[in-house]
């Protein structure tokens, strides 16, 4: 099982809205074949990993396989794994966690077992549900999973007084973002941070595709020139805006290959995130990075909206400047929005923190 999460990791960035999956074919004690589902879709893992053991003579009849999610029984892109299965002569099935999706949610094994099949599950069943995260955010909450990710000084500020910014943390930690990106559907900035950094949100040093780009302004007025707009010849940049706003916007010439979103107003000001995130399920995103800044960072820790936090802490001290994170309206400490199953990790000169957030009611 801990080899099939391996192969699954594979299809890290690429099998969304589809899970990563990995799974092995063992026979008479020895691994006869394996395969990971490579995107979206592909044959899935199981698929991958029966052709390989029957073009070695059907290799597959009496086999046990290993897999990380539950095989799905229904018809999308692919036939369902389980008749797969059944045909294949395979005697046993282990698999890690059960699928969360209701076309699934158990009836796979059912139907493995009611087809004479031996079927345990349960084995690694933290670590699949870790690696899938996203996946199962998604049928948890109805949304997209959203991972919060800021980098900042010892003393807790994101830029100088001045409002420089770039860059804090070093390069080994840069890589880590850029990981993070590639593995994401899109990425979510503010105005003030396109204004101030003139990001270009795409995936470099590492290899992936570039997200999706958002940038959320209730007014629509962004910079006269800026990559979000210029570099827009993929048709990726999108505007999370009011309605007012985007008439204004819209008039720009420039504008002409933008996608909006018309976002509902809050009733405290500004944007109503829980809105955004809906339209962002629907344009069929399953995961979004927010990078800054903290204005956006704050709004969504209050909103409780945020499901992972990754913090890279750099060994720099500033003093003032702008803070990581604004007022979350804490009065009393037992009130903090504490991280569990918390992960940390040195990266070159920097510390990364991984967490998801337990907000205190």
């Amino acid at each position: 099982m801990a080899r099939a999460l391996e192969l699954a990791a594979r299809g890290y960035g690429h099998t969304s809205p589809n899970p990563m999956v990995g799974a092995v074919v063992v026979k008479n004690g020895r691994v006869v074949a394996e395969g990971y589902h490579r995107r979206a879709g592909s044959d899935h893992a199981e698929i991958v990993a029966l052709k390989k053991a029957q073009k070695n003579g059907r290799k597959t009849v009496g086999a046990t396989v290993y897999v990380n999610l539950e095989p799905c029984c229904h018809v999308g892109r692919t036939g369902p794994c389980t008749l797969a299965l059944i045909k294949a002569g395979v005697k046993r099935v282990v698999y890690a966690t059960t699928d969360p999706n209701p076309m699934v949610n158990g009836k796979g094994a059912r139907s493995l077992r009611q087809s004479g099949l031996e079927v345990k599950g349960g084995v690694l069943r933290k670590e699949a549900r870790r690696l899938n995260e996203v996946y199962f955010g998604v049928y948890r909450t109805g949304r997209p999973f959203v991972t919060l990710k800021m980098a900042q000084s010892l003393d807790g500020r994101i830029a100088t007084v001045t409002g420089d910014s770039q860059w804090i943390s070093g390069p080994p930690a840069l890589k880590v973002v850029h990981q993070l990106r590639a593995g994401n559907d899109a990425i979510l900035i503010g105005r003030g941070t396109l204004k101030a950094d003139n990001p270009a949100l795409t995936v470099r040093n590492v290899k992936g595709k570039n997200p999706y780009r958002i940038v959320v302004t209730e007014s629509g007025r962004l910079p006269g020139s800026c990559q979000f707009l210029d570099n827009n010849d993929d048709q990726r940049s999108i505007v999370a805006i009011s309605a007012e706003g985007v008439k204004r916007l819209a008039k720009r010439t420039r504008g002409k290959n933008l996608t909006y979103w018309t976002i509902k107003s809050s009733p405290t000001g500004g944007l109503d995130l829980a809105d955004l995130l809906v339209r962002a399920g629907e344009f069929g995103l399953c995961s979004v990075l927010i990078e800054g800044g903290s204005g956006l960072a704050t709004s969504f820790l209050k909103a409780q909206l945020v499901d992972k936090v990754v913090m890279v802490v750099a060994p720099i001290i500033i003093g003032r400047g702008t803070d990581t994170i604004g007022d979350l309206g804490i009065r009393k400490l037992s009130r903090n929005v504490g991280l569990d199953d918390v992960d940390i990790q040195q990266v070159g000169r920097d510390i990364v923190v991984r967490g998801y957030p337990n907000y205190r009611r």
